[in-house]
C-alpha cells in the first residue's frame, strides 16, 4: 500500500514540476512578445511623429503626397516584418512551453 501512495505522490510531483517548467517558459516567452510589441509601438510612434513634422513643413501638395506615400510604405513594411517576427515568437513559445509535457509523456509511455 505504501508503495502505491509513494508512486501516486511521485507522479503528482512530476506533473507539478512539468507544469512549472512549462509555465516558466511561457512567462519568459510572453515577456519577449510584450517587449517586441513595446519596441514596435515606440518605433511606429516615432516614425509617425517624423512624418507629421515633414507634413507640417511641406510647401506643396506634391511634397505632402510624397511624404505621406513614403510614410505609408515604411509603416506597412515595418508592420509586415514585425507581424512575421511576432508569429515566429508565438510559435516558438508554443513549442517550447509544450516541450516539458512532451518529454514527460515520452518518459511515462516507456
Amino acid at each position: 500500500m505504501a508503495k502505491n501512495i509513494d508512486d501516486v505522490q511521485r507522479i503528482g510531483n512530476d506533473q507539478v514540476d512539468v507544469a512549472l517548467k512549462s509555465f516558466d517558459v511561457l512567462s519568459k516567452g510572453v515577456q519577449a512578445i510584450a517587449g517586441e510589441v513595446a519596441d514596435y509601438s515606440k518605433q511606429a510612434f516615432e516614425q509617425g511623429s517624423k512624418a507629421v513634422e515633414k507634413l507640417l513643413v511641406a510647401n506643396s501638395f506634391d511634397t505632402a503626397f510624397a511624404v505621406q506615400t513614403e510614410y505609408a510604405r515604411g509603416a506597412y513594411d515595418d508592420f509586415v516584418a514585425r507581424t512575421a517576427k511576432l508569429g515566429q515568437l508565438y510559435a516558438a513559445v508554443a513549442n517550447e512551453s509544450y516541450r516539458p509535457f512532451e518529454v514527460y509523456w515520452a518518459k511515462v509511455a516507456r
